[in-house]
């Protein structure tokens, strides 16, 4: 992990580093081809060399968020859309188990719009 991405999650408050943490590790372990850097300050995970997902936290409650790029062709129900008109989050309570099936099914779904096979 290059190091500005290092300080990036070892900066974060717990509970959501290590939440933040096994968020990059379940999405790193969806594809061999996902690779991990820093796009406007936060971890932006590529496929083929194009953005599918960044992690962040909320201003408001400082919980973490998966941000789905192509967000809106993607239907999942616990997907949230609010004012933006491209991308959608995927809120993660961080004291909570990851729902990891919904997180997996979303994952695949995004992976497949950028060309992957499911």
């Amino acid at each position: 992990m290059p190091t500005d991405l290092q300080t990036f999650y070892l900066s974060q408050p717990e509970p959501n580093k290590s939440c933040l943490l096994a968020l990059r590790d379940l999405i790193l372990a969806q594809d061999s081809e996902i690779i991990e850097t820093r796009k406007y300050g936060m971890p932006c995970f590529c496929y083929r060399k194009k953005a599918v997902c960044y992690l962040w936290t909320d201003k408001k409650t400082t919980e973490p968020y998966l941000l789905l790029v192509e967000g809106k062709q993607l239907l999942h129900p616990a997907l949230e859309a609010g004012d933006r008109s491209r991308m959608k989050i995927f809120r993660v309570d961080p004291i909570a188990d990851l729902p990891l099936m919904s997180l997996i099914d979303i994952l695949s779904e995004a992976l497949a719009l950028y060309g992957r096979k499911r």
